[in-house]
């Protein structure tokens, strides 16, 4: 498996045929499901199998106690007004009443609203606020910055918020209290696969972040294209990162659909992941290419239980380092928050896997690459990515003029650039959309401008990335200053500000000033490709963690 023999072009047509072939043999077999029916019939099928381990925490759950605990739940959200339908915020660390909660608001037909940890006051208020939410279940650990918000929220009453942890004054309900006396009996709602589930809020390019509707057909489908290409059911995976992504949830739903057991860990860490791989015997997993140069620059002696991974962008060294370290199979993908999967590297085409390709179509869905035009590109050329298929977005939420400039009738545009070539396999080369990659996250060049732009002495500002070993990309902004002479002032002046209003992995790294952004002359857009094409980036930069000029 290590060290495959070439493919000629025949068998490699061969191979690719009967790939195609599964790919419409899994959309055939799909049966479709809602979370909460996929919840109770594994309750049935695997009632004393652990469902989920917290193992940070010392909190596990059977299949049957998640089932139980999730009606209970539903029952006590129910008793205090919660309705088909009615947003709720969820803002809570990897703790078991985070799988708990969703399950329950699944089997109500309401929709949640997950809610970065590490967010600001500013940025809470405005996704409770965009989403009507009426309800809130927040950690004990956020309350102070949670309660804080100004404006508050108008559909929030406050004596709906729900807090997990310990009663304490100013505290209105907690998930203890919501319990008393609530019994576990089957929860009777009208719940479909095309009823919303979540309002999951990735970052755009139009400032703010942009709330994706996701239904329950797209975690069923999302689901079943993570595990339908597996070799064979897995009993032990690992999902590190928070539970307020779409990654953990879909490793749930993944584990649920073979009846394994899912390891939560409490958030993702570059020095313990493998030790956790280790120590709980995992036998799949998602790995950052982070963890993977780790591995091999701390000589990792490579001895695991994984069957298999799912690697998202590696360079083809990286995979080829990693195979032959681990001696396991690593899975190439393409997807995002929107769409889930749009292509995958099966296990059929393994030989394949450090080719750099992200792969053939994923079940489900059908692509085109796009020129400016609004014309197909002919093989091998690049053209921006267009996706349709059963159980993407159904548009973002209270978002017409961004529904309007994402979709093309039935067809999402996802702003990446790809080429494919003639046996349909595809290869991304870069993206459209103003977006830093920051670790894990996506981050809108256009919010943490919008913010910085707040500061009176600030006459303009551009966001661009620059390239970091460790975390992929960090944060750069470029300054134009008005009234002030003092450049040392303003970083004082811009860290502060963006602290107290931004997410702490969106606020600026780097920090630079110019007497005049480059501009176009047309159209006086700010042309960042000029800001971001220069030999050393951060040659005359502020460095906001080391405290230093560079």
């Amino acid at each position: 498996m290590m060290h495959p023999a070439k493919l000629t072009p025949n068998q490699l047509r061969k191979r690719v045929a009967n790939a195609m072939h599964k790919v419409e043999a899994l959309e055939s077999a799909y049966e479709t499901i809602t979370v909460g029916q996929l919840v109770s019939m594994r309750a049935k099928t695997h009632g004393s199998t652990i469902a989920i381990d917290l193992f940070e925490r010392g909190e596990r759950a059977t299949y049957m106690e998640m089932d139980r605990s999730s009606n209970k739940y539903a029952h006590a959200l129910r008793a205090i007004g919660v309705r088909k339908g009615d947003r709720i915020g969820v803002m809570l660390p990897n703790r078991i009443e985070y799988p708990i909660l969703w399950f329950a608001i699944a089997k109500l037909g309401a929709v949640m609203v997950p809610i970065n940890m590490r967010y600001t006051r500013r940025e809470i208020e405005y996704v409770l606020s965009d989403t009507q939410a009426k309800f809130a279940v927040v950690d004990q650990g956020v309350w102070s910055a949670f309660s804080s918000m100004e404006p508050w929220p108008q559909n929030l009453a406050k004596e709906r918020v729900i807090v997990a942890g310990r009663p304490s004054c100013g505290i209105p309900i907690t998930i203890a209290g919501l319990l008393e006396g609530v019994d576990e009996a089957l929860v009777e709602e009208d719940v479909g696969p095309n009823d919303l589930l979540n309002i999951q809020y990735t970052s755009g390019t139009t400032g703010f972040p942009k709330g994706c509707m996701l239904t329950h057909d797209y975690w069923g489908v999302f689901s079943y294209q993570g595990m339908c290409w597996d070799d064979g059911p897995h009993k032990r995976y690992l999902s590190a990162q928070p539970f307020f992504y779409v990654d953990p949830p879909a490793h749930l739903l993944r584990s649920y659909r073979q009846g394994g057991t899912l390891y939560l860990a409490p958030q993702l860490s570059a020095t313990r992941f493998l030790g956790w791989v280790k120590q709980h015997r995992i036998e799949w997993c998602q790995v950052p290419e982070l963890i993977a140069r780790e591995a091999e620059a701390a000589n990792e002696d490579g001895a695991t239980c994984l069957k298999q991974i799912l690697n998202w962008g590696w360079s083809p060294d990286t995979v080829r380092q990693f195979r032959k370290r681990f001696r396991v199979r690593t899975e190439e993908a393409y997807g995002m928050t929107e769409i889930g999967f749009a292509t995958r590297m099966t296990n059929q085409l393994d030989e394949l896997a450090s080719s750099g390709s992200v792969g053939i179509r994923a079940p489900f869905r059908a692509l085109r690459l796009m020129n400016e035009d609004g014309r197909s590109t002919q093989i091998g050329e690049v053209g921006e990515l267009w996706v349709t298929g059963r159980g993407i977005l159904k548009g973002y939420w209270n978002k017409p003029e961004a529904n309007a400039a994402s979709f093309e009738g039935e067809w999402f545009k996802t702003g990446d650039l790809m080429r494919r070539d003639e046996l349909g396999f595809y290869w991304l080369v870069g993206r459209t959309k103003d977006m830093i990659r920051r670790s894990s996250e996506n981050i809108a060049a256009r919010e943490v401008e919008a913010v910085i732009r707040e500061i009176p002495e600030i006459a303009d500002v551009a966001a661009v990335p620059v390239r970091d070993l460790k975390r992929g990309e960090e944060v750069k902004i470029v300054v134009e200053l008005r009234g002030i002479e003092s450049n040392t002032l303003a970083i004082e002046r811009i860290v502060d500000h963006a602290r107290a209003r931004l997410a702490a992995f969106k606020v600026p790294r780097y920090i630079a000033f110019t007497q005049k952004l480059p501009r176009a002359i047309s159209s006086n857009k700010v042309l960042k490709r000029e800001l971001m094409a220069v030999g050393d980036p951060l040659a005359g930069a502020y460095d906001t963690k080391e405290k230093c000029w560079l």
